[in-house]
């Protein structure tokens, strides 16, 4: 009996120093496991943060937005003062959602992100984690407070400022009146905007006189679509809650200026003449569409009591986004358009067919027709589509501009007065190929991760969209967007 005790405790001993050997050697099993299936880290719900946890997921399989924390951050590096992660909301966004897409080593597999609530406390925004919050409100949290980041910065310097003028590096030069010359260099760092950062345009035409207004440029960070009611055997897509946001609307009892004008040039020795008050027709346009675009499908209803309802319904939308038809172009003068028709037709140029310039009202259906409607569209080749864009299904667009690429989903389970937030996110590109797109998705609730498939993606009743434009060969995109700035 002591003989064989022995033999156990020998045994035991070899068993634990194999263990400890491969612990040394490849780390804890969890989390060479993890690594392997390529998952990405959880989240810890610090009491009802299911709405950050879920938001963070998102933007993590953002790279753009990625690369833009990490251009705007540069600048911090050289801020040796004090510790720089718990005064920027920039940095510690950069270091939980590097984390998030396995861009920065970590041990654990469930992350916590406590911080970015106090950091936002700093900001003055008391977000509770034991209280149920928005998602989409916490979204705009976050681009408005990173917005406030950046304007606290030193940026163009004024005339009147005599003791930054009188610094050396600005010279003479440099200093021109605003309204004879440019302003002093600005830093790239203030310069740009973030990557959601984009531009709706507000038309108004009088129904009278057809005199159009001056067309008035708002800025957003997420486009909120509002569910168009639905109409019996047909599916409710994408499309349809973008036509329904962009759709014309008549504005009643507007001064025109042009027809006071004629009114007043019929009427003899000079009689005054009283505003002319016609309808206007309102269109709303996409003027600037942004790099990264966040779409908020609005999920809020009211009953005839007043009280709150969730509409459940499940809104079609594909992995592929087409918004050329959405976009707004300025209108081209006659001599100007000659000019690019004869410019063009020796080098056909991205926005043109065959050398002819595309004009705006050909990126629109014709009146009388039906819309195309393309985003959303039940289509098994867009199920089962696998990272390439099926563009032959729609020959009108066999060439888009404005094409983005799904990357995330959040969806919200329950009502109006409680629930849990999820995302459907992608895998991060393998370490060998970071500018690739992963095909592969990923379901996450908290600290819970699993794979999943595209199928269950697009079939899930989608709260908040993330997509990230595609470019491709033939398009130049430092050019576009300066032209579209």
């Amino acid at each position: 009996r002591y003989k064989v005790m022995k033999n156990w405790g020998v045994i035991g001993g070899v068993a634990a120093a194999l263990a400890a050997g491969m612990y040394v050697l490849w780390g804890p099993i969890t989390e060479r496991k993890r690594r392997r299936k390529g998952l990405v880290p959880g989240l810890l719900n610090l009491g009802n943060t299911c709405f950050m946890n879920s938001l963070l997921q998102g933007l993590s399989s953002c790279p753009s937005f990625i690369k833009w924390l990490e251009e705007f951050t540069a600048q911090y590096k050289t801020d040796q003062q004090q510790p720089t992660e718990h005064r920027y909301l920039s940095l510690t966004l950069l270091h939980l959602l590097r984390a998030l897409s396995c861009q920065e080593a970590t041990e654990d597999d469930v992350l916590d992100a406590s911080c970015l609530l106090e950091v936002l406390r700093m900001y003055r925004w008391q977000i509770s984690s034991f209280e149920e919050q928005d998602a989409h409100e916490l979204f705009h949290v976050l681009t408005s407070s990173l917005e406030d980041e950046r304007d606290r910065q030193p940026r163009v310097t004024h005339l009147f400022d005599v003791h930054s003028l009188e610094q050396p590096e600005i010279t003479q030069k440099q200093i021109s009146c605003r309204t004879r010359g440019s302003l002093p260099p600005v830093s790239n760092h203030w310069k740009s905007q973030h990557p959601f950062h984009g531009r709706l345009t507000s038309n108004m035409v009088c129904k009278h006189c057809e005199h159009q207004s001056p067309v008035r440029y708002d800025t957003f960070d997420s486009l909120s679509l509002s569910i168009p009611a639905a109409v019996w055997g047909r599916p409710m897509t994408l499309d349809h809650c973008l036509h329904h946001f962009i759709s014309s609307e008549s504005v009643k009892d507007v001064v025109c200026d042009n027809c006071t004008k004629i009114q007043a040039e019929g009427i003899l020795n000079g009689q005054s003449i009283e505003n002319q008050r016609t309808t206007f027709v309102k269109q709303l346009k996409l003027g600037k569409l942004p790099q990264c675009l966040c779409i908020h499908l609005q999920r809020l209803s009211w009953s005839n009591q007043g009280t709150p309802l969730k509409r459940h319904e499940h809104v079609q939308f594909n992995e592929f986004l087409i918004m050329d038809i959405y976009k707004y172009h300025i209108p081209v003068h006659k001599s100007s358009q000659n000019e690019l028709n004869q410019k063009n037709s020796e080098e056909t140029t991205p926005g043109t067919k065959e050398g002819i310039t595309v004009k705006p009202s050909d990126a629109e259906p014709p009146s009388g027709t039906k819309p195309l409607f393309m985003n959303g569209a039940c289509s098994s080749s867009f199920l089962m589509s696998s990272g390439t864009f099926p563009l032959a299904v729609f020959p009108e667009c066999s060439s888009p501009v404005y094409l983005y690429r799904l990357m995330a989903v959040v969806v919200h389970h329950g009502d109006m007065h409680s629930g849990h937030f999820v995302t459907y996110r992608r895998s991060p590109p393998s370490p060998k190929n970071p500018v690739s797109v992963s095909s592969q998705w990923l379901w996450i609730s908290d600290d819970t991760v699993r794979k999943a498939s595209l199928q269950e993606v697009l079939s899930s009743s989608a709260y908040l969209l993330f997509y990230e434009r595609v470019h491709s060969r033939v398009q130049h995109q430092s050019l576009e967007l300066r032209a579209e700035e």
